[in-house]
């Protein structure tokens, strides 16, 4: 039930249940990235990653953080849910956020994350190309979608 989310900025003092939020989405959803490269992710995300995007938490009646998304420009960095609100549409109401309030238009989404390709493509998004490493470089291939891309316009 959605109901009782309100979706917001969120800041720097956010950023340990923010950290929290995302270990815990990662652990649930990645598994197949390498640890050590989970470890380097962990230590940049506060001091480097979150700085780098606008935030926008989802908070239940409680004001508890229960999931959140960085956008920079057009795109959507990221987007986390724990775990335990997973399947109750905080993600469709982050996603909605980005699109109508922050003006999100493209996501890149790892190819072996099949639940977060779904979600995406149940968005609207489509595919408008592939990539064989990530944005860090690293062999974890890429799906760059972009919000109703034409089907002309996709290449895999």
């Amino acid at each position: 039930m959605t109901s009782a989310i309100r979706i917001g900025a969120a800041g720097a003092s956010d950023h340990p249940r923010l950290a929290a939020v995302w270990e815990a989405s990662v652990r649930a959803t990645h598994d197949f990235l390498d640890r050590d490269y989970l470890a380097w992710i962990r230590e940049r995300l506060v001091p480097e990653f979150l700085p780098a995007v606008s935030l926008h938490a989802a908070r239940d009646d409680g004001g508890v953080i229960i999931g959140f998304l960085g956008v920079a420009d057009d795109r959507i960095e990221m987007l986390f849910i724990d775990p335990a609100s997973r399947g109750k549409g905080v993600g469709r109401l982050l996603v909605t956020h980005a699109i109508e309030v922050l003006g999100a238009r493209a996501v890149d989404v790892n190819e072996q994350n099949e639940q977060a390709v779904g979600f995406y493509l149940r968005m609207g998004f489509q595919v408008e190309r592939r990539s064989d490493r990530d944005g860090m470089g690293k062999p974890y291939p890429l799906l760059h979608l972009r919000l109703g891309a034409m089907d002309g316009d996709t290449a895999c």
